[in-house]
């Protein structure tokens, strides 16, 4: 017989419901509308959002880790939640390298799970992640860098709708720009949003937003929403008199060129991002002096 789940409703902002339950010291999963906070002994072990790209996408893309090692390590561990454990015991991925990404994956989730702070709508107990526990994060310090994260963002270009929407380019000058901008530039096809864009280059979408936002403020990029409508085009001029008969041509009409196989510019180079390692590196002595 499977004992049914209790779980806890709560209609209280994400934020406060996380400070109350890292007072409790409580373990398992806070649902939100826009993510999920795992939480053991009271402390952030993980965060899922539905519009930034997950763990395993980020160690794979970036070629840090083989799709197959990846795969393999939820199969043998996931039942255990121990997936983040059985990558570092198999070989596959360095302890340092797994809680640097990790953490970004965390913070990044966490950024946009508490951007608007919707109320929490359920807690779990415990509930958890099939990942397990990397690095640890006490909820006051996801609560500051989300908020630090926020005001930064807002300084750069205070329009939201950069983060979740679609975002088209706008005709004008984008020469000189760095290469990571130029990257990210290159990927706005007025269809991908920020986190798709993030995904395809295998960056963190912190650092996808933050070049989105200059971009904005440049005048390059918009939302696809608020995208200008281009004019129709003018009809031609009638003539004003009758228009004289042509005889036809015998001269014989050129065969067409053939067009050409690959048009347009050449398939764009991945590149992976390279990580803000000195921001969470001083995350992780700061944790580790706690």
């Amino acid at each position: 017989m499977i004992t049914p789940l209790l779980t806890s409703r709560t209609g209280e902002p994400a934020s406060v419901r996380l400070a109350g339950l890292a007072e409790q010291g409580a373990s398992g999963a806070l649902s939100t509308e826009s993510g999920i906070f795992y939480l053991a002994d009271g402390h952030v072990v993980h965060v899922e959002s539905a519009v930034t790209p997950d763990l395993g996408d980020l160690l794979t893309h970036s070629g840090a880790l083989d799709a197959d090692g990846w795969w393999e390590a939820i199969d043998r561990a996931g039942r255990g939640c121990r997936v983040g454990r059985q990558l570092v015991d198999s070989g596959r991925l360095a302890a340092g390298a797994l809680e640097l990404c990790h953490l970004g994956a965390l913070f990044d989730a966490a950024y946009f799970v508490l951007t608007h702070d919707g109320p929490a709508l359920r807690f779990r107990p415990g509930v958890a992640h099939w990942l397990g526990s990397v690095r640890p994060v006490p909820v006051d310090t996801v609560l500051r860098e989300s908020a630090r994260r926020r005001e930064l963002l807002q300084r750069i270009w205070p329009e939201p709708a950069i983060d979740r929407d679609p975002l088209v380019r706008v005709p004008g000058h984008a020469a000189d720009l760095p290469a990571r901008r130029g990257r990210i530039l290159a990927q706005v096809d007025g269809v991908r949003t920020a986190a798709q864009i993030a995904t395809a280059l295998a960056c963190r979408t912190f650092h996808t937003l933050v070049e989105l936002r200059r971009l904005a403020a440049a005048g390059l990029v918009v939302p696809a929403a608020a995208a200008p409508v281009p004019a129709p085009p003018a009809a031609p001029p009638v003539p004003a008199g009758p228009v004289p008969l042509v005889p036809p041509s015998t001269t014989p009409t050129p065969a067409p060129a053939p067009a050409s196989a690959a048009p347009g510019s050449a398939p764009l180079t991945v590149v992976p991002d390279e990580p803000d390692t000195a921001l969470l590196r001083r995350l992780l002595h700061a944790l580790e002096a706690l």
